[in-house]
C-alpha cells in the first residue's frame, strides 16, 4: 500500500495546577536547544519506597529548580515516602529531581533508564516518573516488543507504531499531573530500560525518527499484538467503539506455535477469577465475531450468571485470546483450544515478522494492518 507523505504537527500544551508548577519549570529550565518531545512515563507507582542512583554523578534538585546536592555514581539511595513529601539521602522535600551528568543513566528499582527521574508523593505514596526523548525511550521499547534479531523492516514497523501509540497516549492525557504513560504491557508498552536496546533498535529508530500514523490529520491509535492465528479483527468487536482504520485484515502468522494454545480452567479457577456465579456448571459463547472470536462468553454458576463482553472475555480469564472453542472434560474441567496471542487488533507482529521474511518494507506492513493512514512527520514544540 502507498502511503502519502505529509507535513504534519504535535503541540501538546502543558497545563499546570497548585505545586505542580515546579514540574513544569524545571523542564523549562533543562530543555534542550532544539526541537524535542519528552515523554513522562511511570515506572513505579504507589510504593512506600523505592532504590534511585545513576551511572554519573546526579544532580539532585526540588520543585523550584534549587539544586539541594549530588548523588555520587554507581551508587543506589533508597527515596522513602514521608509525611508531606519525599526523604532521599540527606534531604527531605516535596518532590525530586534525579538527573545525571554527562549523559548517565538513571537508575529506578532495579534497573537503568535513560533521561532523569522525578520522585513525587502521591495518596498512595510514591511515583518514579523518567522523563525521557522519545526517541531514546523507543530504543527501549523495541528491543522489549520485538526480538531485536528479527527482520528490520518489522523492528521500524515497530518503531513507527509504537512512536505513534505513545504519542496517542500522550496527547490522551496531557491534562495527567505526573505521567503520560506507563512502562508494563497490560495498558501500556514495554519499557525495560536500556539493557533491551541494541544496535538493531537504534537503527530501527533513527531510520524512522519522528515519523508517526495519521488518520484524517490525527495521530492514532495504532495498537499491536502478537499474533492473531490468522486474522485480525475488527476494532467494534473487541472495544466496542469502531475506528476506520482498525478494520480486520488477514494475518501471516499461522505457522508460529505461540499462536496454537490449550489451556484447561477448573470450576474452582473460574469461580476465582469471577466472583459471585458460585461453582462454575457451564460456558457458554453467545457471540461471535465474523472471524470466530468469542464477542460474549456466558457463565453459569450455581449461585449466579455471569456474561463477559469483548476484550473483558480474554482479560478476565487470563486468555492468550478470545479465538478459542471449549469442551468439558469428564472431570468437569473446561478445555480451551484457541489461536492467537493477544486482543488481535492492528498489527500482528509475528505477522510483522513473516511479511517482512517474505520481502514487504514497513511500509507495506504498517499499510496493511492500519487501514488508510498517512505517515506523517511530527513537528514537536
Amino acid at each position: 500500500m502507498k502511503f502519502q507523505l505529509l507535513l504534519g504537527s504535535l503541540c501538546s500544551q502543558l497545563k499546570v495546577r497548585h505545586w505542580w508548577i515546579g514540574i513544569f519549570l524545571w523542564m523549562v529550565l533543562v530543555a534542550p536547544a532544539q526541537a524535542s518531545v519528552i515523554l513522562r512515563v511511570a515506572i513505579e507507582k504507589g510504593v512506600n519506597q523505592v532504590q534511585v542512583g545513576s551511572s554519573t554523578t546526579a544532580v539532585v534538585k526540588d520543585s523550584k529548580g534549587k539544586t539541594l546536592g549530588k548523588l555520587p555514581a554507581m551508587s543506589s539511595f533508597a527515596a522513602q515516602s514521608i509525611p508531606g513529601g519525599v526523604a532521599l539521602n540527606r534531604w527531605e522535600s516535596g518532590l525530586f529531581w534525579i538527573a545525571p551528568t554527562d549523559k548517565g543513566f538513571v537508575y529506578i528499582g532495579d534497573r537503568w533508564y535513560r533521561g532523569k527521574a522525578l520522585v513525587v508523593p502521591t495518596d498512595q505514596g510514591l511515583d518514579v516518573i523518567n522523563w525521557v526523548d522519545l526517541e531514546e525511550y523507543l530504543y527501549s521499547v523495541i528491543g522489549g516488543e520485538m526480538d531485536s534479531r528479527w527482520p528490520q523492516e518489522a523492528l521500524k514497523a515497530q518503531a513507527i507504531a509504537a512512536r505513534t501509540y505513545a504519542l496517542y497516549k500522550r496527547q490522551e492525557r496531557r491534562h495527567h499531573p505526573t505521567y503520560d504513560l506507563g512502562a508494563t504491557p497490560d495498558r501500556w508498552q514495554i519499557y525495560p530500560g536500556v539493557a533491551r536496546e541494541s544496535p538493531a533498535t537504534y537503527a530501527a529508530v533513527n531510520s524512522t525518527a519522528g515519523k508517526v500514523l495519521t488518520h484524517n490529520n490525527q495521530i492514532i491509535l495504532s495498537v499491536f499484538h502478537a499474533c492473531s492465528g490468522g486474522h485480525t479483527e475488527n476494532v467494534e468487536d473487541v472495544w466496542g467503539k469502531p475506528l476506520a482504520y482498525l478494520r480486520a485484515v488477514e494475518d501471516y502468522d499461522q505457522n508460529i506455535s505461540a499462536c496454537n494454545w490449550v489451556q484447561t480452567l477448573s470450576p474452582d479457577e473460574i469461580s476465582s477469577k469471577i466472583s459471585g456465579i458460585g461453582n462454575v456448571k457451564h460456558m457458554i459463547p453467545q457471540a461471535f465475531s465474523p472471524f470466530r472470536s468469542v464477542k460474549a462468553l456466558k457463565i453459569v454458576g450455581d449461585q449466579g450468571t455471569r456474561v463477559l463482553r469483548g476484550e473483558e472475555v480474554r482479560t478476565a480469564l487470563r486468555l492468550r485470546s478470545t479465538r478459542f472453542n471449549i469442551t468439558k472434560g469428564a472431570n468437569g474441567n473446561f478445555v480451551l483450544q484457541g489461536l492467537g496471542f493477544g486482543h488481535g487488533l492492528g498489527m500482528s507482529q509475528w505477522g510483522a515478522y513473516n511479511l517482512a521474511r517474505q520481502g514487504a518494507n514497513y511500509l507495506q506492513i504498517l499499510g496493511h494492518y492500519y487501514q488508510g493512514v498517512t505517515l506523517t512527520p511530527i513537528k514537536a514544540r
